[in-house]
């Protein structure tokens, strides 16, 4: 189909005459009738009635002028998106586990931001398998998120490329007047009130498996409140309502303010990797996997 078809058409329409539409177009009118008849093959249906003396034009054309120009603007903006397309202009999806929003994803954007200045990022958090179905549908360009230290990597097809950030840590933390309840040796009663993750969350699981106290229902006497959004669980550590365990980057500030007072030496820590996969294919995600594993050694 021939652009020029449609704009052929659209000032036979404004001007309600083959000769006078001709002469707009710059054509004689047997050539103009020739383009006209070419879009009719087109479109499978004749949108000119030919009499002896007359020409008369369908009404079905005029009723959808509107959408004549639309589909006009579309085929021109999708011309000009191939012609002048940029991958460092582009918008990158991606699906993060909710902490990694917080605790990484800044920093990495940072960084995506020196080499590619007009990147654009459509953030989509949620826990981790709703994170890998986004991104196996296709939703997401590039998966963000953490993996246990001893886990073997998702088990992705060849086509998708796997790149290491960096470590993180699970480390178990109080604040409010819950710090002055932190004994010498730096434990805490065994009945203190905990913000437990659900043991169907990443980092219950992670948690459960190393029997981390305070970390879930089955290894808390006093859970007050059960979540997996650790946003929410550093609030309520930091306002005394319990002990909690919270990846160090979203916590470093606080703890090194004091705000919260951090139980590794006495409860141990989790290491965590931080990961991120994307398709092959995905030239842009293929480049800023290269720029952060780059920066990351």
């Amino acid at each position: 189909m021939d652009l020029q078809w449609l704009d052929d058409v659209l000032v036979l329409l404004e001007e309600g005459n083959m000769t006078r539409a001709a002469a707009r177009r710059n054509i004689t009118q047997p050539a103009f009738s020739r383009r006209i008849r070419g879009f009719e093959n087109w479109l499978g249906t004749q949108v000119l009635t030919r009499a002896a003396n007359s020409v008369e034009i369908s009404p079905a054309l005029g009723a959808n002028e509107a959408e004549i120009r639309a589909l006009i603007g579309r085929i021109r903006d999708l011309r000009g998106k191939i012609a002048h397309f940029d991958p460092a202009s582009s918008t990158v999806s991606l699906a993060a586990q909710h902490a990694s929003v917080i605790s990484t994803y800044p920093d990495m954007a940072l960084h995506a931001k020196r080499h590619f200045p007009s990147l654009k990022f459509r953030l989509r958090p949620g826990n981790l398998g709703d994170c890998v179905t986004m991104f196996l549908r296709g939703d997401a360009h590039i998966l963000l998120c953490y993996e246990a230290d001893n886990a073997a990597p998702l088990p992705f097809a060849g086509t998708i490329r796997r790149a290491f950030w960096g470590h993180d840590y699970l480390v178990p933390l109080v604040g409010g007047g819950l710090r002055y309840a932190v004994r010498d040796d730096g434990s805490l009663p065994v009945d203190a009130p905990a913000i437990v993750y659900p043991e169907s969350s990443y980092f219950g699981e992670v948690l459960n498996a190393s029997e981390r106290p305070f970390g879930t229902q089955t290894f808390s006497n006093n859970a007050v409140c059960e979540t997996a959004f650790s946003s929410g669980i550093k609030e309520l550590v930091l306002n005394g309502m319990g002990v909690g365990w919270l990846p160090f980057s979203m916590s470093h500030k606080e703890i090194e303010s004091g705000e919260l007072i951090s139980l590794a030496n006495h409860m141990g820590r989790e290491r965590l990797k931080i990961v991120l996969y994307a398709d092959m294919q995905e030239q842009i995600a293929m480049s800023l996997l290269d720029i952060w594993s780059a920066d990351r050694r």
